[in-house]
C-alpha cells in the first residue's frame, strides 16, 4: 500500500496602444526575457498550435521570495484603445506552460483577454533550487506574483483580473483567490486538492498507521538527503506507455496517454520526463490549502469537472465548501485528462462568459 501511495503521490504528487505587443522599454524584465529566450531557443515546443489571432511573448518576473518565474504572455492581435481584462493560468501539477495552461491561455486570448501561463517555481524554465520540488505556499504565491506582473502592464486593467487553475493548480487557484483580494473571479478545471490527496490518499482512504509510516519514511529521508548534500528523487514516475500492465487505475493510464505520448509530452514537464523529490509530500501533509475557501465570496467561483473523472469528488466537495456565488459544471462523459487539451470538450465559451460577466 505504501508503494502504491508513493506512486499516486509522484504521479500527481504522478493555467490603446498598438496591435503589437506593448511593453515599456524600461521594463526590467526585458534583459532577463532575452537571455531566457536565447538559452532555450532550441527547446521551444508546444503541444498545441498558436492561434493566428494571438501573439505570444516570453516574460520573466519574480515572486515574493525572489524566485524568477518564466511565463508566456498571450495577447489578442486586435487590440483596441481600452485596457484588457487579464487572466492568470497555471497547471496541471507537474506540467509546464507549453502544455495545458498554454492551450487555455491561447484560447482565452482569442476571446479578448491578456493571459499569462507560467511555469511554477522549481519547474520548467522558472527558477528555484532544488528542481522538481513543490510547496503549497510558494505555488500559491506564484499565482499572486503573476497578478503582480499583469497589473503593472500598461495594457491591462488591474481591476479586472481572474485566475484559471487546472488540476492541482485548481486548488492553488482557490487558495490564492481566498487570500488575494485582487482576484475578481476564479475558475478551475479537473481540480485536485493536492494537500488532501497527499495527506489522506485518494477518497481519504489512507489509514492512520499508513500516514504515520509515510511520515516516518519522509522524516528519515531528510537525514539521507542531508548526508548526501542533495535531495534524492523518487523512482516512481509515470511509466512509459509500453510498460503499462493494463492493471493500473484509469487515471494513471490517462496521465501516461497525455504526458508520455506526442499528445502532451514536453521534455521540461516533470510528469513527462522526470520525478519529484522524495520529500516533496512533506509540505502538503498538514497544510490543507482549502481551509479558507469560503473567503473567496462574494467573488464568483466556477468549477468544471468531468462526469467520469476520478477527481470529480474534489470539485464537488470544493463546491459544497465554497460560499455563493458559485457554480459547478459537469462535462458529460469526460475523464480527468479530457479537460487538459480536448478543445471540443473544454467549455471555453462558458469560461469567456464567466470572466466577461465578472471581471468588472
Amino acid at each position: 500500500m505504501k508503494s502504491y501511495l508513493l506512486l499516486v503521490i509522484s504521479a500527481f504528487v504522478v493555467l490603446t496602444q498598438a496591435p503589437l505587443l506593448i511593453r515599456e522599454k524600461e521594463n526590467k524584465v526585458e534583459k532577463l526575457n532575452e537571455q531566457n529566450m536565447n538559452n532555450t531557443k532550441n527547446e521551444e515546443h508546444y503541444t498545441f498550435e498558436l492561434s493566428d489571432k494571438v501573439i505570444r511573448e516570453k516574460v520573466v518576473f519574480k515572486n515574493r521570495y525572489g524566485i524568477s518565474l518564466t511565463g508566456d504572455l498571450y495577447l489578442p492581435k486586435e487590440m483596441g484603445n481600452e485596457k484588457l481584462p487579464a487572466i492568470v493560468i497555471s497547471g496541471p501539477y507537474g506540467a509546464v506552460k507549453e502544455q495545458a495552461s498554454g492551450l487555455y491561455a491561447n484560447q482565452m486570448a482569442q476571446r479578448g483577454f491578456a493571459v499569462i501561463a507560467f511555469d511554477p517555481s522549481f519547474t520548467g524554465e522558472s527558477g528555484g533550487e532544488p528542481r522538481n520540488v513543490a510547496s503549497p505556499d510558494i505555488y500559491t504565491e506564484d499565482m499572486s506574483a503573476a497578478i503582480d506582473y499583469l497589473g503593472i502592464q500598461s495594457f491591462v486593467d488591474r481591476n479586472k483580473v481572474g485566475i484559471i487553475g487546472i488540476c492541482g493548480f485548481g486548488g492553488f487557484a482557490l487558495n490564492a483567490s481566498a487570500v488575494d483580494k485582487r482576484v475578481k473571479a476564479v475558475a478551475v478545471a479537473s481540480m485536485y486538492d493536492m494537500s488532501r490527496v497527499t495527506a489522506k490518499g485518494y477518497f481519504d482512504s489512507m489509514k492512520q498507521e499508513q500516514r504515520s509510516q509515510l511520515l516516518e519514511d519522509l522524516s528519515l529521508q531528510r537525514w539521507n538527503d542531508a548526508e548526501k548534500g542533495e535531495p534524492e528523487y523518487s523512482n516512481h514516475g509515470l511509466p512509459e506507455p509500453d510498460k503499462l500492465s493494463g492493471e493500473e487505475p484509469e487515471f494513471v493510464k490517462g496521465y501516461v496517454n497525455y504526458y508520455k505520448t506526442e499528445r502532451g509530452f514536453h521534455p521540461r514537464s516533470i510528469n513527462s520526463n522526470g520525478s519529484w523529490t522524495k520529500t516533496t509530500p512533506i509540505s502538503f501533509m498538514n497544510m490543507p490549502i482549502l481551509t479558507y475557501i469560503k473567503e473567496i465570496s462574494p467573488r464568483p467561483v466556477l468549477i468544471i469537472a468531468g462526469e467520469n473523472a476520478h477527481s470529480r469528488y474534489f470539485s464537488e466537495d470544493a463546491y459544497k465548501a465554497a460560499n455563493e456565488p458559485k457554480e459547478i459544471m459537469i462535462i458529460p462523459g469526460a475523464v480527468h485528462t479530457d479537460l487538459y487539451d480536448k478543445t471540443d470538450i473544454i467549455p471555453f465559451s462558458k469560461l469567456e462568459t464567466f470572466f466577461k460577466e465578472n471581471l468588472k
